[in-house]
């Protein structure tokens, strides 16, 4: 759409300009149309915005009909940078890095027992890429099984100052974090010398 002038009005390019930017995904001239609520042609309006976006660190491209802001090609290399990627633990690693905080040190037989299940090696494997958990000496029993602590790292990641601002058991109920089978077992566990008497 041009004016008598020629040129594009600053209104409809600043309104383009602003759909393009919040689009999550690339648009259409008909996409961008229906927003302005226009029948006009774009193309004159996109060509400006191309022309002025072009040289700076984010240009305006089209791929496949389809518009959109992308950084300048050049400049992916100032951009590049290492991402932490957030990994959610497995139950079991979570039951294991909650048994190391809570009796560390501890050895793997010891968290085993308490889990009541075996663990696989990758589960302290992935506490320790994590920063969370440590090697912390040898028991002085037979065999001299490896024990684990938990770290600095785990404190400050959970914004604990030391273990004992871990919450309690009362704690962790209130807060809705353990299974309803510990309710069951507890209550069972509180009726249980009743019942006998």
């Amino acid at each position: 759409m041009r004016t008598a002038g020629g040129t594009v009005p600053d209104d409809l390019l600043r309104a383009a300009e602003a759909i393009l930017f919040a689009a999550t995904e690339p648009l259409t001239p008909d996409a961008i149309r229906a927003h302005l609520g226009l029948a006009a042609d774009l193309r004159p309006v996109l060509e400006r915005l191309r022309a002025e976006y072009a040289g700076r660190g984010i240009e305006l491209v089209e791929r496949a009909g389809r518009w959109h802001f992308q950084t300048a090609a050049d400049l992916a290399h100032v951009l590049r940078r290492d991402r932490e990627e957030p990994r959610r633990l497995s139950r079991a690693a979570t039951e294991t890095l909650a048994i190391i905080a809570y009796h560390e040190p501890v050895t793997r037989a010891e968290v085993e027992a308490i889990r009541g299940v075996q663990i696989s090696k990758g589960t302290i494997d992935v506490l320790m890429e994590a920063g969370w958990v440590r090697p912390a000496g040898r028991r002085e029993v037979p065999g001299r099984p490896l024990l684990y602590a938990t770290t600095p790292g785990f404190l400050a990641h959970f914004g604990l100052s030391s273990r004992r601002d871990l919450p309690g058991m009362e704690d962790l109920r209130a807060a809705g974090l353990l299974d309803p089978i510990d309710h069951a077992m507890a209550a069972f566990e509180v009726e249980s010398p009743a019942e006998q008497d």
